[in-house]
């Protein structure tokens, strides 16, 4: 089994844990979510990748047009369906879909949410190239994420999951995951960092020339 199969089979695995694993390091979660319904509010069309069992999703849905939630994981879908219907949102299409194989046309969507899959990714600059792909010019990229080595607890609590089997590829701090999508070409516009067991760097931009 190659790496990617192996990171699908623990989310796989875990999506009907995913949700309790959030009472321990989701303190951050809140402030996330509101910060990326603010960035996506009154837009038209939102993708959101990653979307897990859909933490983020409503909070799109409240303010945008239309969210098309993906995660590439099956059973990670099924959750996020479920919880989309008890939320009782209609504008929300659920699928599966790889992150690197968006099916998307270039420039479809106003904005672009990818929360807490950066440090996930084997390929970093395929997946944000990916981003890049299916936003419109001077579109909205939303991309908060772990921040593994933020803190000495945090470092210790990340040494602990990888024993577990964690899938984890990278751990940022916030100075180095701005770093790494500005290389990127993303013209950062905000940035908060999220206190928490695990801190989660918020960072909000455009791509760079795409909006000239």
């Amino acid at each position: 089994m190659d790496t990617a199969e192996k990171d699908k089979h623990y989310w796989d695995k875990h999506a009907k844990n995913y949700d309790r694993s959030m009472s321990l390091l989701g303190r951050p979660i809140p402030r996330m979510v509101e910060l990326a319904g603010e960035a996506t509010h009154g837009l038209g069309r939102v993708l959101e990748v990653a979307a897990g069992t859909g933490l983020v999703t409503p909070a799109l849905a409240a303010g945008a047009g239309e969210v098309v939630a993906t995660d590439y994981s099956a059973a990670m879908v099924a959750a996020l369906e479920g919880r989309v219907q008890r939320a009782g949102v209609t504008n929300v299409l659920c699928e599966q879909a790889d992150i690197y194989a968006l099916r998307f046309e270039e420039g479809a969507f106003d904005a672009v949410v990818a929360a807490n899959v950066l440090h996930l990714v084997p390929d970093l600059a395929g997946a944000l190239a990916a981003l890049r792909r299916v936003v419109k010019p001077g579109g909205k990229v939303v991309v908060p994420t772990f921040s593994h080595d933020e803190t000495a607890l945090s470092w210790m609590v990340s040494r602990v999951l990888a024993v577990t089997g964690f899938p984890g590829h990278r751990r940022f701090t916030a100075k180095s995951l701005r770093q790494a999508v500005e290389a990127a070409g993303l013209r950062v516009t905000r940035t908060e960092t999220l206190s928490g067991l695990i801190p989660i760097a918020y960072v909000e931009g455009t791509f760079a020339g795409d909006d000239e």
